[in-house]
């Protein structure tokens, strides 16, 4: 039996393109995808997700807005400090979860980084 590669199912248009130009179009988002999919349950102030990460303040504040607005991150104040936490929805969870698996694919990932690439250097030339 032969197996489709990840690389393959995203050229075959099951929608990696629009995920990576809606939602995943900065590496920051990549980097907060990721981390609050292997922490589902964690809840934080963006001063602290950053330093985890290893990412500057202000890029991971625009990020978690960004995917607040996505619906993949939620924000809540918790005693008037703002929190985001990884959503509930199990469609969100999912289409994570697909996304991450499908980043093992060595031909995905390349994929997936120059879509990422192309989108920033499109944000560039327009701003």
């Amino acid at each position: 039996m032969v197996q489709t590669s990840a690389y393959a199912k995203a050229e075959s248009g099951n929608g990696w393109d629009e995920f990576l130009v809606n939602e995943v179009n900065t590496f920051a988002k990549w980097d907060l995808i990721r981390f609050f999919h292997e922490n589902p349950y964690t809840t934080d102030t963006p001063d602290h997700i950053a330093s985890v990460i290893g990412r500057d303040e202000r890029v991971v504040n625009r990020a978690l807005e960004d995917l607040t607005g996505t619906g993949i991150l939620k924000k809540k104040k918790v005693s008037k400090v703002t929190v985001y936490g990884y959503s509930s929805d199990d469609e969100i969870r999912a289409r994570i979860e697909a996304f991450l698996s499908a980043c093992y694919d060595r031909e995905f990932r390349i994929y997936a980084i120059n879509q990422v690439i192309q989108g920033l250097d499109t944000q560039r030339h327009s701003a």
